[in-house]
């Protein structure tokens, strides 16, 4: 009896553990991954990921994306997550402060949701003109420091899919070579920028991070286009320094 007992605590934390195994799998997606996607990226037979991911939806866990494109994470995952005791916004707001303070540019805190960059928290810089976005404003992806930043974050079919919707949305003709080149080139520095992209007179450098949970996030400092040139260096200086910091917080 006891070894029925035990064989079946070991069946059940097998299952639990491959579970979670397809639940990391699904934090790393913005657009969905099929059952043969999961199952090849978590090397287990596609039967087995297609039982474990039912159970998941029937908790809701586990969604199926937008135009059946596969399979992306629930409103029950969402929910867990949220109730995680930590605050991202408290976390990185002395972070955001310390560089405000060394550059006496804004600094802007934002979140990958979907189809865009949600601003969550902002420390005012001290010159007389500053730029200032709202708390809760959505931003594009394609045209903004912390959206390309993000985008470079993903894989290169799963940022062009995103890409691709927001061009088509709003009628845009982008050359697919160019815009894979800067993203592997924020890659390789760990920087994006927008240089008047999004607003007429306003330039940016960003970078990208991972919390606890998997959500991208970006932390970013918009400039007036007329002092960036003088201002870049010691920009990117300093947001090389909070990288690094957010680095050893969230490895």
């Amino acid at each position: 009896m006891a070894e029925v007992e035990d064989k079946n605590s070991r069946s059940g934390i097998q299952v639990i553990a491959r579970a979670a195994a397809i639940l990391r799998v699904l934090k790393k997606t913005q657009t969905g991954l099929s059952l043969g996607q999961i199952a090849e990226q978590v090397g287990l037979p596609r039967s087995t990921v297609q039982r474990i991911a039912s159970a998941l939806v029937e908790e809701n866990l586990v969604i199926s994306a937008p135009q059946g494109r596969g399979l992306i994470l629930g409103p029950e995952f969402s929910s867990l997550a949220s109730s995680a005791q930590y605050n991202i916004v408290e976390h990185c707001r002395l972070l955001l402060t310390e560089l405000t303070q060394k550059t006496g540019e804004t600094t802007d805190l934002a979140v990958m949701r979907g189809i865009g960059m949600v601003f969550l928290d902002q420390v005012p810089g001290t010159h007389r003109l500053t730029t200032v976005s709202q708390v809760g404003e959505v931003f594009p992806l394609t045209t903004t420091a912390n959206g390309k930043a993000c985008l470079a974050a993903l894989p290169n079919d799963e940022a062009l899919k995103l890409a691709r919707n927001e061009w088509d949305r709003n009628g845009v003709t982008v050359e697919v070579s160019r815009f894979l080149s800067e993203l592997d080139g924020v890659r390789e520095t760990g920087l994006a920028y927008d240089l008047d992209e999004h607003s007429g007179g306003v330039s940016a450098i960003g970078f990208a991070f991972r919390d606890w949970v998997g959500d991208l996030h970006a932390i970013s400092v918009p400039v007036p286009s007329s002092r960036f040139e003088m201002q870049k260096d010691p920009i990117e200086r300093a947001l090389r320094e909070t990288a690094d910091h957010i680095q050893a917080t969230f490895d």
